[in-house]
């Protein structure tokens, strides 16, 4: 039987923390603690939209996403120094993007522009579900900020968006993987749901043998558990937050 190295069981997340308010210049920002994975979320308002928005009245929200060159155990080069994105940046900051835009209105919105930026400075595995989880409780402070400031009658913000890994390994289902288990996993899922029960996107693949649909059935029951805790941790970032001003 697999014991996991940090001795939680199978259907166990790390441990999770949100530190809001951990970039004092932005308009929301969150530190993010999910095991040894730490992620840096702010969130920044623009009174602009793109080009192919202007006159819709809706407003847009994006995502940047990046990692330091020792957020890993050898040091990578900044992508700004090789003078382009990697595919495999581009394809998170969009999923983070999507994931977010699900639980705002965007008419509510109004022509404005809030852009997430998501900066890994330690990675253990999830860095794109933590982002996910982290850039809520950004936006969240954000869309508050701008209801204080009179850029917002009411509050767009829909629901909760959480985000979450769950896999098989050593024939072993497992939730929040780190990264040992996601670099060896047979079978690796990331799951996005809202507040409401409604998944946003889920990603899954098989490195080894193909996977049934009654295990991936399983799997996404098991992220929903781990989500929904996210859920809680989320709401207690910002009741700290509110309960600090």
């Amino acid at each position: 039987m697999y014991q996991r190295s940090d001795n939680r069981g199978a259907k166990d997340l790390r441990p999770v923390t949100i530190d809001p308010g951990y970039i004092k210049n932005a308009e929301g920002s969150a530190l993010i603690s999910m095991g040894d994975t730490r992620v840096i979320c702010t969130a920044s308002v623009e009174p602009r939209i793109p080009r192919w928005l202007r006159g819709t009245g809706s407003g847009w929200i994006t995502a940047e996403y990046g990692m330091l060159p020792r957020a890993t155990n050898t040091r990578n080069d900044r992508e700004a120094a090789r003078g382009r994105q990697g595919g495999r940046t581009q394809e998170i900051q969009r999923l983070i993007g999507r994931s977010l835009r699900a639980a705002v209105d965007m008419e509510a919105l109004g022509e404005q522009t809030i852009t997430i930026d998501c900066d890994v400075i330690q990675a253990d595995g999830g860095t794109r579900t933590a982002s996910i989880t982290g850039a809520w409780v950004a936006l969240a402070m954000a869309i508050e900020w701008m209801q204080r400031a009179g850029a917002l009658p009411t509050s767009p913000l829909k629901t909760q968006v959480g985000a979450i890994s769950a896999g098989i390994f050593d024939k072993q289902t497992l939730l929040d993987l780190d990264y040992r288990e996601d670099s060896a996993a047979g079978v690796d899922f990331n799951v996005v749901m809202l507040g409401t029960g409604q998944l946003v996107e889920v990603q899954g693949t098989a490195e080894g043998e193909p996977f049934s649909q009654g295990q991936m059935q399983e799997l996404v029951a098991l992220a929903d558990t781990g989500i929904r805790k996210l859920f809680l941790a989320q709401k207690g970032a910002i009741d700290e937050w509110r309960s600090s001003r």
